[in-house]
């Protein structure tokens, strides 16, 4: 019985709801086996963005204690869901792009602009932050305008990022700089290879 109830609930989850979610969330893309079933998407985020519309406009689960200003400046590959982790702040009017499977942790701040430092009332001249595929951005991690990730990056918890990071490394906090460590291998799993739902 068990066999049978398991069988039809995931028949039931990989049609009905993903269409459902699909519907609801345009821009949400993520491998059909693997990840969230799609009534854990619905249980997590449904009520919060679609009911009670915090972060209701966003094509994409947005945990409610995460703030997406200008999200319509982001551009997202698939498997990057900016603001699902709780507390992430993202201000993307300068610009955000996010390459393939890019994980922001909690309680994160990405900042497309900043003020001028000359005169506070305007924006500064550096804009826009650049994030490449296959990246893991650890909790508490503040990205500032101007940053640059490449390819197949780890950044510990609690880094400050500015400037650029190169591909293939991992950035971690030491007791007085960010001390970037080249990574030995490529990183492992395609997401474009897998069936998307």
């Amino acid at each position: 019985m068990k066999k049978i109830f398991k069988y039809v609930s995931d028949k039931l989850d990989d049609n009905i709801l993903r269409i459902f979610v699909k519907w609801l969330w345009p821009q949400y893309k993520r491998p059909r086996h693997g990840y969230m079933k799609n009534y854990q998407v619905l249980h997590q985020y449904f009520i919060s963005q679609k009911i009670l519309r915090i972060n209701g406009s966003i094509p994409w689960p947005v945990d409610f204690r995460s703030k997406i200003v200008g999200w319509e400046s982001i551009q997202k590959g698939i498997c990057a869901d900016p603001g699902d982790n709780p507390g992430i702040y993202i201000n993307a009017g300068g610009g955000l792009t996010l390459g393939n499977n890019v994980n922001i942790g909690q309680n994160s701040i990405i900042t497309t602009t900043n003020h001028y430092k000359y005169d506070h009332r305007k924006k500064s001249h550096t804009k826009g932050i650049t994030i490449g595929n296959n990246v893991w951005i650890g909790a508490n991690v503040s990205i500032v305008a101007g940053a640059s990730i490449g390819d197949n990056v780890t950044i510990g918890a609690g880094c400050f990022i500015k400037g650029n990071i190169p591909s293939n490394c991992t950035v971690i906090l030491s007791e007085k700089t960010l001390d970037i460590i080249p990574k030995t291998k490529d990183y492992e799993w395609d997401c474009t290879s897998d069936e998307l739902g």
